[in-house]
């Protein structure tokens, strides 16, 4: 049986929760509380406002405006949630402000993970994985791979180390190299299980900052002729590999000095082993610059009969005297179109790759002596132990080798 004596601050509460309940009913409440309906219809219309939160308007429910009480309670815990759903604002700006620091760095996700791993004891797993967008199944995985990478970072520091070696000069490396050619170096006369792939050698390179030497500049050296001398193309840009001895290629590149001065170089390359047969340095462009060029590919290779020799038409190779050079050795010329470079442009990137790998990125050799020993060293490592892409990563005379020891097995299995 329901009580019949109720106290004023029950009378009171009972009221303040029919008002402060969203879609509340006097039979709903009055059940809750062990009440009548009646009764509390009767404290509702003597001590209520006349207004219930979220419910039905007074004219159709017939509530009453809310109590000074349910006002209280229900702004309180307005400001409550307020309060609360700031500080979750601001915790969520200090954290996105901290992570900043980490996503600027190479590989984001990972670092996105290394956030989560440096602050979980400051903000826990669940809140940072949630404001900076990763799934925590995600973030415990990358945890539980954490000592296999770190087995591989020290793996590719003692690799980056042998990459060290194998680009300084002083150890017998080159400076230039890069990716395809430290590859070359390092899976050279190892067991196939050592190999390494070029692509962590790419990588590791590229993390610790390994990369080879780049040219900053070109300048143009060729002088149109004048005299009209034109000899046919008999390349036709065709620089492929193959026969040694038989087709070559030869320009003229600048050497800048310190002193405003500059040197010039003169090449004769063997397109098919692309060995550097001959080559001359002197402080002129003169004719005799090339012809002397040309006699030491001729005094490399024993005789230059029947080989073709490819150049641009600057002045020095339409000469009267380089053509009579030429007749006495049976070369015969070649020029590509006036004023394409293509036509010329395996000479073009050999005088390229030299200075690039010479200077080192500086703008002048600091005198002519040191140019000149520089050219000789780099001339003479570039045959006996430069690896050259076109050819298989070796160099030209273990090309020329190689390709001499088929032929006469071809010959000898013929005979």
């Amino acid at each position: 049986m329901a009580r019949k004596n109720y106290t004023d601050e029950f009378r009171q509460r009972a009221v303040d929760l029919y008002e402060s309940t969203p879609g509340a009913t006097l039979k709903a409440i009055a059940g809750d509380l062990g009440i009548s309906r009646g009764a509390l219809k009767e404290w509702v219309d003597k001590l209520g406002s006349g207004h219930t939160t979220d419910g039905p308007t007074p004219s159709a429910a017939g509530a009453r405006p809310e109590s000074q009480a349910a006002r209280i309670v229900r702004l309180e815990t307005e400001l409550a949630a307020e309060k609360a759903e700031r500080t979750k604002l601001e915790t969520e700006r200090d954290i996105l402000r901290q992570a900043a620091k980490y996503f600027g760095r190479g590989d984001e996700l990972a670092n996105r993970f290394q956030f989560v791993e440096d602050h979980k004891d400051a903000y826990g797993v669940k809140r940072l994985c949630e404001v900076i967008e990763i799934p925590r199944s995600s973030f415990y995985a990358w945890l539980a791979a954490a000592p296999g990478r770190a087995a591989r970072v020290a793996e590719d520091a003692v690799l980056a180390d042998r990459i060290r070696v194998l680009q300084d000069p002083a150890q017998g490396g080159d400076r230039a190299y890069g990716a395809p050619r430290v590859t070359a170096d390092l899976n050279d006369g190892v067991r196939p299980t050592e190999r390494v792939n070029h692509k962590r050698v790419a990588r590791v390179m590229r993390e610790h900052q390994l990369v080879g030497i780049r040219l900053r500049r070109r300048v143009k050296t060729t002088i149109p002729d004048q005299s009209g001398r034109r000899f046919p193309d008999l390349i036709e840009r065709d620089f492929s590999i193959g026969e040694p001895g038989r087709r070559y290629v030869g320009d003229i590149t600048y050497l800048p000095i310190a002193d405003s001065s500059n040197l010039y170089l003169a090449t004769c390359i063997d397109l098919g082993s692309r060995k550097l047969a001959g080559w001359q340095v002197a402080d002129h462009m003169r004719t005799e610059l090339v012809e002397d060029a040309l006699r030491a590919a001729a005094r490399d290779r024993g005789s230059l009969a029947g080989a073709i020799f490819h150049s641009d038409h600057g002045s020095v190779y339409a000469s009267k005297a380089y053509a009579v050079l030429c007749e006495q050795l049976k070369v015969t010329q070649s020029m590509g179109a006036v004023g394409t470079s293509a036509d010329n442009s395996l000479a073009e990137s050999f005088n390229a790759a030299l200075k690039r790998e010479l200077l080192e990125g500086r703008a002048a050799f600091p005198d002519q002596a040191t140019a000149y020993r520089a050219v000789f060293r780099w001339a003479n490592r570039y045959n006996t132990r430069r690896r050259h892409s076109a050819i298989g990563h070796v160099s030209p005379n273990t090309y020329e080798a190689a390709y001499a020891a088929t032929a006469s097995a071809t010959i000898a299995e013929a005979a």
